[in-house]
């Protein structure tokens, strides 16, 4: 003889069986660096894939992100450019602690094809290109809130070429703004993300080369889990310290810290 359970329990028993599925349905919401984007983007459809977690991502500059999530932005992930935002945030009491380093970044020159400008990573090209008048526009992200931003005026500093170049600088909101306007043809060129030059939507508009890292400040990339993060947060923050998530970055031209 068949025994069946009442109707109220057969519902309870439902719902409980489909917990863990719909914990595994829980969407991250995701902040990060502009730099960030294409590796980002490719590593998220690949978690996606592997966990049933859909991460919700959003692209600013650090700076801009910092402020939303100091006044109250519902992100759970904060993925900066710049590890003295994140630092900020954990002193604040908006962290779950003080986070890991994921990627130290680089810059590059960026040179749209047909540019009067040549792309060499110790900015010759850039004074030659000065000194004959061929400069008009020159972009770069707002070195106020940008971290790839304040790296591109230290570079342009150490080569003695900032205080010509006012005038001419067109500072994006965020350095995927700033590689748009250097690979346009609107600029004659510019410093971007070494990670967004590699990216084929923009490698394919112009040329690029490495700025040597010495000409600015370490680019120290850190992520931090913010206070409220849920189970899709959470597994996003441990699967981009993964193996496969790092080789994905490394492709993208991030260096893998040694330790955090």
């Amino acid at each position: 003889m068949k025994f069946a359970l009442p109707k109220p329990l057969r519902a309870l028993l439902l719902i409980c069986s489909l917990l863990p599925a719909l914990a595994m349905a829980e969407t991250a919401n995701v902040a990060a660096a502009s730099n960030m984007q294409f590796a980002l983007e490719e590593i998220a459809a690949r978690f996606q894939k592997d966990t049933g977690h859909t991460p919700r991502l959003v692209f600013g500059s650090s700076g801009n992100l910092y402020r939303q999530i100091s006044q109250g932005a519902p992100f759970q992930l904060f993925l900066s450019a710049d590890e003295a935002y994140v630092e900020q945030l954990a002193a604040a009491g908006k962290t779950l602690d003080e986070g890991v380093l994921y990627g130290l970044g680089r810059i590059a020159l960026m040179a749209p094809k047909g540019s009067t400008l040549a792309a060499a990573g110790e900015l010759e090209g850039l004074q030659a290109a000065l000194a004959a008048g061929r400069i008009e526009k020159f972009a770069i992200a707002n070195p106020e809130h940008a971290p790839y931003g304040r790296a591109a005026e230290q570079a342009l500093r150490h080569a003695g070429l900032w205080d010509v170049l006012q005038g001419k600088l067109v500072l994006g909101e965020n350095i995927a703004q700033a590689a748009q306007f250097a690979t346009s043809g609107n600029a004659q060129g510019g410093i971007v993300a070494y990670s967004l030059a590699l990216s084929p939507g923009v490698a394919e508009r112009g040329e690029f080369a490495l700025i040597p890292s010495g000409w600015h400040q370490p680019l120290r990339q850190r992520m931090v889990l913010l206070k409220g993060a849920n189970a899709g947060a959470q597994a996003f923050y441990h699967y981009l310290r993964q193996p496969a998530a790092q080789a994905i970055m490394a492709k993208y031209g991030f260096d893998m810290p040694e330790q955090n």
